[in-house]
């Protein structure tokens, strides 16, 4: 499996296994990835790489398994400061009463140090690339630089006053900013992220949507979550929250709609004739009774589905493969029929699909020649990992967060034998304490 380019190799990762997640699903054993830079060189046995590339830097765990990184499509990483603060509660008093009256306090240095928590548990769980949705959208990008991980952010948009950009025409103005310094960069994206359709007037929404023709941007929004929006929607525009963006043009292979748990049939059709991508977001999902998506009966339509994990707030941890578990197990149950969503799937879910829903399939999402040097390698060589019949069943039934012990993005290692080389860990969790401490003298009164 080598490509047609010439020169070296500066990195190679071994194990025993390399799951590649191409198109065919290739398990190789005993191999590896050869990395020059950024990029994938050349997958093939240990021997021969390292033959091949004496001089490159080893990277090798006897009884592991290298994987592509774990894409999650939707994610509010900020929120890690409100881990726990407001759980058992439906979705609107959830939001209204805790979440949007603390938020408004939120600042910029804040937003940062609780991305960079978010960071440092999604690459300690097997995460390199995330969608995001939220405030200072900027400090969220710096924090996401500085711990390497690949990124696609949005300033979320509301019709109400930010306390970031100020006054609504303020935050089309910031998305585009936002959109615009990104461009070209090597890990971050830009996106345009309306918040909803009950918090966004139909003239933000077709704004946000121009916004994001204009500059091929992602569109990325909260759609069909709870039976809430879904009647809020009918009340305003006669209509549901599909139909809704449907008339205003916005159904297109530029959006992302995140949960997505409440569609007909004749929507989950629409959904696919339009391209339209949904992220899948299954324990928030759970915790806040919004319901069960029907994820089988989007992926038969042949609509993009990628995993997400939603902020902290609402799951209350990051953990990509946990998640995996979840979904699996959630739709075997809602459906009563254990043969749906199999583990291969649930994977590709995670990885390619991710990838494909981001628009980076090009780049990320398997382990080829030419793209992106994103992978982690876990550690099978643990008690709940033995013995080993099938690697996907084991990733999704079986593996944890913790299992992850290296993690490479954009060929660089940002963790190695389960220690950050980007992040500071004991700086951030500090720092998060003393943010936590202000958030409870504001949520007491």
């Amino acid at each position: 499996m080598a490509d047609a380019q010439t020169g070296g190799a500066n990195l190679l990762v071994t194990a025993q296994y390399v799951l590649t997640q191409d198109a065919g699903r290739t398990l190789l054993k005993d191999a590896g990835v050869a990395i020059r830079g950024d990029r994938i060189v050349e997958l093939g046995p240990v021997e021969a790489l390292a033959a091949r590339y004496p001089e490159a830097e080893r990277l090798h765990q006897p009884g592991g398994l290298i994987m592509p990184g774990l894409v999650n499509t939707h994610t509010h990483a900020a929120m890690a400061c409100f881990r726990g603060l407001a759980d058992d509660l439906p979705l609107m008093r959830w939001l209204e009463d805790y979440i949007f009256p603390v938020e408004a306090t939120l600042t910029g240095e804040m937003v940062q140090a609780s991305t960079l928590l978010s960071c440092a548990e999604m690459i300690a769980s097997g995460t390199t690339s995330f969608c995001d949705m939220y405030l200072f959208a900027q400090e969220v990008a710096q924090a996401a630089t500085v711990a390497g991980m690949r990124a696609w952010i949005g300033e979320v948009l509301y019709d109400f006053p930010s306390p970031n950009y100020g006054p609504p025409a303020a935050g089309l103005r910031y998305a585009e900013e936002l959109v615009t310094a990104f461009a070209g960069h090597p890990l971050i994206t830009g996106t345009v992220d309306p918040h909803a359709v009950y918090t966004c007037s139909p003239d933000l929404l077709k704004a946000c949507g121009e916004l994001a023709a204009r500059h091929n941007a992602l569109l990325v929004i909260h759609l069909s979550e709870t039976e809430d929006e879904v009647r809020l929607c009918r009340e305003r525009y006669g209509t549901t929250p599909v139909r809704h963006l449907e008339r205003l043009g916005l159904l297109n292979e530029r959006l992302v709609a995140d949960h997505g748990v409440l569609l007909s049939e004749a929507e989950i059709e629409l959904l696919a004739a339009r391209q339209v991508k949904v992220a899948h977001c299954p324990t928030s999902n759970m915790k806040l009774a919004s319901g069960v998506a029907p994820v089988p009966a989007l992926l038969a339509a042949g609509v993009t589905v990628g995993l997400g994990t939603d902020g902290s707030a609402s799951n209350n941890d990051v953990d990509l493969l946990d998640e995996m578990d979840l979904c699996a197990k959630l739709h075997k149950v809602q459906q009563l029929d254990p043969t749906v969503m199999p583990a291969p799937v649930v994977v590709d879910m995670a990885t390619r699909g991710g990838a494909t829903l981001l628009g980076a399939q090009d780049r990320i999402g398997s382990l080829e020649p030419g793209k992106k040097a994103d992978l982690i390698v876990l550690d099978f060589d643990q008690p709940h990992l033995v013995p080993l019949y099938n690697i996907p069943s084991h990733l999704v039934y079986a593996a944890r967060g913790s299992d992850v012990v290296h993690s490479v993005i954009d060929g660089r290692i940002v963790m190695r034998h389960r220690q950050l080389t980007t992040v500071d860990l004991a700086a951030i969790i500090d720092q998060v304490r003393g943010i936590s401490r202000q958030i409870r003298k504001i949520v007491s009164g």
